[in-house]
């Protein structure tokens, strides 16, 4: 397969990651891309699995050794990044790149991997869906419930930088989707 990437963004709450996970178990030919994060893990995360998880001063050390095809600092001091030597890994291992990353971050592999990618956003029915499947998760405070929601409308703001917008309003209805545009892309 040559080197190809799909890349899924989203604000937080509005189903990516279910997406990214439906896909990867009907599609053989890709291996999610595993972020960097100075973030602390959540829950079950473990290190390697969902994110590399490195201090904000390895974070910045990564950054000025240029070991990243793209990162953002998301939130005051809370770094994400996409390594260089991950999209490597994975290619050189034959598979095709899923990457499951942040409206910014998206948008940033696309300029980078440019006609190797599709970009796709994903995006709840509503900020206030948006606000409720995140009370649902009852993985954050209140507080950054509603930094999140208000991060989330700005991000809203990205989607005609994507090459597909994909709404997450019935989830079977959005895998479909998910499945015929991520076909059509690979079939190219």
């Amino acid at each position: 397969m040559k080197e190809k990437v799909i890349i899924f963004s989203a604000p937080s709450g509005s189903g990516k990651s279910t997406v990214v996970q439906h896909l990867l178990t009907h599609f053989d030919c890709f291996e999610l891309s595993v972020s960097a994060t100075s973030r602390a893990p959540r829950g079950v995360e473990q290190h390697g699995r969902e994110y590399y998880f490195i201090t904000p001063d390895e974070f910045r050390a990564l950054i000025a050794e240029d070991a990243f095809v793209e990162h953002e600092e998301v939130y005051n001091g809370v770094f994400y990044g996409t390594l260089k030597k991950e999209v490597r890994r994975i290619w050189d291992a034959g598979h095709a790149i899923l990457f499951d990353v942040d409206v910014k971050g998206g948008v940033n592999l696309k300029r980078y991997f440019g006609d190797k990618a599709l970009s796709v956003f994903v995006q709840a029915p509503s900020v206030e869906v948006l606000r409720e499947r995140l009370i649902k998760r009852a993985t954050d405070s209140p507080e950054f419930i509603e930094e999140r929601v208000r991060k989330a409308a700005e991000e809203m703001t990205y989607a005609p930088k994507f090459d597909y917008r994909l709404i997450n309003d019935d989830l079977e209805t959005c895998l479909n989707e998910a499945d015929r545009v991520v076909s059509a892309f690979l079939a190219e």
